[in-house]
């Protein structure tokens, strides 16, 4: 089997930010990436359609310690939720054309495997991908989790959303 080659876009993250992120933190890079699947293995190979910006990637530009996320790394592709579609496979959860979400790269086509980035097959495609970023992803999933299994309202209880303005807030 070839070898197939591609030009992969990315947006990587020079090195840890300190105050306000800059474009300059940033940089823009095309890179080739094999799309091959090595046999036997459980890797996913994904073409990126939707990229979620959310506040808590803020803090993964600094060098974070004891923290419930790992900082990025410099040198390499920002990291968050996104929307894909799988290209190749070489899980037996995950098929050619299959729609994705979960944590991807912050570029063209991300290698990963199913299980380490928490890829979600898309079953219900009668709504915008996008929203595969927002309502029914991680942060609809955060409100969802936050409003339902933890605080658990009760007829009659007041409740307070106290940044309603935010990624989850808003849900």
């Amino acid at each position: 089997m070839a070898e197939e080659v591609m030009n992969n876009k990315q947006i990587i993250l020079k090195h840890y930010v300190e105050g306000y992120p800059k474009e300059s933190d940033m940089e823009f890079k095309n890179n080739n990436i094999k799309l091959n699947v090595p046999e036997g293995s459980n890797v996913v190979v994904l073409k990126n359609l939707y990229l979620s910006c959310d506040p808590y990637m803020r803090s993964r530009m600094s060098k974070l310690e004891g923290s419930y996320v790992q900082s990025f790394t410099p040198g390499s592709p920002i990291t968050g939720c996104g929307v894909a579609k799988v290209l190749k496979s070489g899980d037996s959860n995950f098929q050619e054309g299959d729609l994705v979400w979960g944590m991807t790269g912050w570029e063209e086509y991300s290698i990963v495997t199913a299980t380490q980035s928490a890829q979600f097959k898309i079953h219900d495609k009668n709504v915008p991908l996008s929203y595969y970023t927002g309502i029914l992803g991680m942060p609809g999933m955060t409100a969802y989790v936050g409003f339902y299994e933890i605080c658990s309202p009760k007829k009659g209880e007041t409740v307070f959303v106290s940044a309603a303005s935010g990624a989850v807030g808003q849900i």
